[in-house]
């Protein structure tokens, strides 16, 4: 079936991602993977082609397109090259983080980071989930003190994405401990702040070149200035922007399970069992017949939610169903 939902700018947009992947990030694989971190330098290359923060406005340097089938786009072609992992700092970058700095951040905190984000001289990262608390953000022991014009931040983060590489960290903290989800705030963290260390690039089953880091908070002095949005609005600033993070996740697995499947229809068409291709095979042209209607129901799916998206009429429920049927599809 084709795809309506992309124009011919679309396209020219991912014929230039998937040459800079090529050239970039493929050949890296391997040196990324060894490392278990992505190197600095490609975050410039791709922040110099303009594949960084595609909403940022072009007053703050970016390119200025609210238009979420480039973010399709891109995890499309990292999963067709085989380096989703290489790439996922860039999609919580450009997918998760920056709808923070963009919706709560006040003039003088985008002037101030939204520039850097776009170069990708400044790399981002969101820290919610703590050592004894997953899901439950409300249970969060990460306190924010206000003594003054700072906050005093104390308590830990784990499995943080970006978490050794990342410049600017948006932390969630209880800036009132006695309350649950009323009591928590958004503050960013900056890199070099006294008493902000990062702990162990965690080793993981997969995704190895994606740094995933603890991080500590020591007492450390936030000034006020880094307070995005109000104090006490943090669990609605997340709650906000769950429906596009849920449709990036469904995104990225549809991308996933379609690259799969054409490596292994490939493969069926090769390897050969008896002196025919096994995909001759009945029972393999079934299998392979009944996968490819199911990633052709879920493109579809995904695609009509990246337009509801674009017109603001995604919801919550919607985008958990595509979250749900994509990455179990995958």
């Amino acid at each position: 079936m084709t795809r309506p939902i992309f124009t011919e700018e679309h396209e020219m947009f991912r014929e230039a991602y998937r040459s800079f992947l090529e050239r970039s990030l493929v050949p890296r694989r391997e040196e990324w993977d060894a490392a278990g971190i992505v190197s600095r330098d490609v975050w410039e290359e791709a922040g110099a082609a303009g594949f960084l923060t595609f909403d940022t406005p072009e007053e703050y340097g970016g390119p200025g397109v609210e238009d979420f089938r480039y973010n399709l786009v891109v995890v499309e072609e990292l999963a067709r090259a085989g380096v989703s992992t290489h790439g996922a700092g860039f999609t919580l970058h450009n997918d998760v983080c920056l709808p923070y700095i963009l919706k709560a951040g006040s003039e003088e905190q985008k002037q101030r980071w939204l520039p850097g984000m776009a170069t990708g001289e400044l790399i981002t990262a969101i820290a919610m989930t703590e050592p004894g608390t997953g899901s439950d953000l409300a249970g969060m022991t990460t306190t924010a003190i206000k003594d003054g014009d700072v906050y005093i931040l104390n308590g830990s983060k784990t499995f943080i994405t970006n978490g050794i590489n990342s410049d600017i960290i948006i932390v969630a903290a209880k800036t009132d401990p006695t309350q649950k989800h009323a009591g928590m705030s958004l503050l960013v963290v900056e890199r070099g702040m006294e008493g902000f260390e990062r702990g162990r690039n965690l080793d993981k089953i997969g995704m190895h070149a994606q740094d995933t880091a603890e991080l500590f908070f020591n007492d450390v002095r936030v000034p006020v200035s880094n307070l995005l949005g109000t104090e006490g609005t943090g669990f609605l600033q997340l709650v906000g922007n769950l429906p596009q993070e849920r449709l990036g996740i469904a995104c990225a697995a549809i991308a996933a399970a379609k690259a799969t499947f054409d490596l292994t229809l490939e493969y069926t068409k090769e390897r050969t069992a008896f002196g025919k291709p096994i995909g001759s095979f009945q029972n393999s042209r079934f299998k392979l017949a009944e996968m490819a209607t199911e990633l052709e129901i879920g493109q579809t799916f995904i695609d009509r939610c990246v337009l509801e998206s674009n017109a603001g009429t995604l919801t919550a429920e919607t985008a958990s169903m595509a979250k749900w049927w994509c990455t179990e599809l995958q």
